[in-house]
């Protein structure tokens, strides 16, 4: 079976052909430099074969989305509907990632996998807008939302928290939003084990089980860097606007798993203790993912 994947550079992307490589998975993997994906006569070319086909590409610069949206739009919106297509034409089954971002973040509950959307911010419109386009181009596909992602490929929350509190010896973070932590290791195995399953066409949400404040992650990341986690000071986000709104509650069900008989990921701190040495620069990446 072969597997293209669609932003293979970004923290998913890596994790993603990392995973199926150790598999002895026949695995493509495509950046931006590799592929325009909002050019369908070249993401036709380069999809032509593929048996799976994941899409990660995105723009995800959330708060410069709020100056310049047609930019994430054309990635969002316009490349989602593009690699659909051409998943489609080439027979593959496609894989799209999304993110909670769709929802208004004001629940108190975890979000069903079919609750409305209402997002918020210019990401959030263009990554709904590109769940739309992927539903119209491609009847097969699987959309899977996540959220809070880390990982070692890229920048993300822990390497920031960590390093600043090496820095300063001391820092404030957000305690009034709230999410799953979720490793892009584990969404990677999950995409994986989606459609080892042969899932339903459908929605999905792949992230962590449990949750966690953006201040009390930020304590865990700091006992794993070897810090007193007394030195992560709790805050509002008023403290901290910025020009995207933040969704205060991000926490996704996971019904659809279930019902597919596919095991969610396990609770956010749980994956944490586990990704924190390779995500932190204390262990190597080659090392296996325990589940």
């Amino acid at each position: 079976m072969r597997w293209v994947v669609a932003g293979a550079n970004g923290m998913l992307g890596q994790d993603l052909v990392r995973r199926l490589a150790g598999d002895g998975a026949d695995v493509v993997g495509l950046g931006r430099g590799d592929l325009d994906v909002t050019d369908l006569e070249a993401a036709t070319r380069a999809l032509a074969g593929a048996d799976v086909v994941v899409n990660c590409a995105a723009y995800t610069a959330v708060d410069a989305a709020e100056a310049d949206e047609a930019a994430a739009f054309a990635v969002n919106g316009v490349g989602a509907q593009v690699v659909a297509r051409a998943a489609w034409g080439a027979g593959a089954r496609l894989v799209h990632i999304s993110t909670d971002y769709v929802f208004d973040g004001h629940a108190t509950t975890p979000y069903a996998e079919g609750a409305p959307i209402a997002p918020r911010s210019a990401y959030g419109r263009t990554k709904a807008a590109g769940e739309w386009a992927v539903r119209a181009e491609h009847p097969a596909a699987l959309v899977v939302r996540t959220a809070w992602l880390y990982g070692a490929g890229g920048p993300c929350f822990p390497k920031t928290i960590a390093r600043v509190a090496a820095e300063r010896g001391g820092l404030d973070v957000v305690a009034d939003q709230v999410g799953q932590p979720t490793w892009t290791a584990d969404l990677a195995d999950l995409v994986v084990r989606l459609v080892a399953a042969g899932a339903p066409v459908g929605t999905y949400h792949g992230t962590s089980s449990g949750d966690v404040s953006w201040h009390g992650f930020a304590q865990a990341v700091v006992a794993a860097a070897g810090l007193d986690p007394a030195i992560v000071a709790p805050t509002t986000s008023a403290a901290f606007v910025r020009p995207a709104p933040r969704p205060a509650y991000s926490v996704l069900g996971h019904d659809a798993l279930h019902a597919a008989g596919v095991a969610p990921i396990g609770r956010w701190d749980e994956r944490w203790a586990l990704a924190a040495d390779e995500v932190l620069g204390q262990r190597s990446s080659s090392s296996s993912l325990s589940r």
